[in-house]
């Protein structure tokens, strides 16, 4: 297997990004990308800690990431498995990076920054939903925003229909869990009452 080492040989084959790939990236978020942000119901969220990497998928009514001002997103942190592996990492090093997807549309906005946890009871009860308020709101001081091209998206075919898949043919969260704890967690039981679980505990 042959290795590149340097960025140096890496330049060496793919070359340099094209003005658009430069140009697109900016500190701040601008209209365009506040309406991305606004629209999608859906990010990913990637964090950095002692452990290693992380990331979370998160997910809401569209625009849950709010647009603060041009350089601050706030994200509500809702009800999860209580792992709480991003938050942990943000408190110890704040670098962050989301990637937002919009139901048919092949273009994502990536944002990387630096964020914060906050408790403030104000801010948290500004996230009301369902009547349930987040735990905590995580607050992000943008470096950099920039939509991607839209190549991944249609290759995956991630919006076409005819490219979903039967949820039965794969393995559900209890056989996972039945198979890694010899029986004790999970199984049939777990799958079933999921959605109950979910229905109370969404927000």
């Amino acid at each position: 297997m042959t290795i590149l080492r340097s960025v140096e040989e890496l330049e060496a084959i793919y070359g340099v990004p094209g003005e658009a790939s430069i140009v697109k990236e900016v500190p701040e978020i601008i209209p365009q990308y506040r309406t991305f942000i606004e629209t999608s119901p859906f990010c990913t969220l990637a964090t950095v800690g002692p452990e290693g990497l992380d990331c979370s998928p998160r997910g809401d009514v569209p625009g849950f990431v709010r647009v603060h001002d041009d350089r601050t997103l706030m994200m509500p942190d809702r009800r999860g498995n209580n792992r709480a592996d991003s938050l942990k990492n943000i408190i110890r090093d704040p670098r962050v990076a989301l990637c937002f997807l919009i139901p048919g549309s092949r273009t994502a906005l990536r944002v990387n920054g630096e964020a914060t946890v906050s408790i403030d009871p104000e801010l948290k009860q500004s996230f009301l939903e369902k009547g349930k308020e987040p735990r905590s709101v995580i607050v992000i001081k943008t470096t950099a925003v920039y939509f991607q091209c839209g190549r991944a998206v249609v290759r995956s075919k991630l919006w076409d229909q005819d490219a979903q898949v039967d949820p039965d043919t794969l393995p559900t969260p209890g056989d996972v869990l039945a198979e890694l704890s010899n029986g004790r967690v999970g199984g049939k039981e777990y799958d079933e009452k999921w959605e109950g679980r979910a229905k109370e505990t969404l927000w």
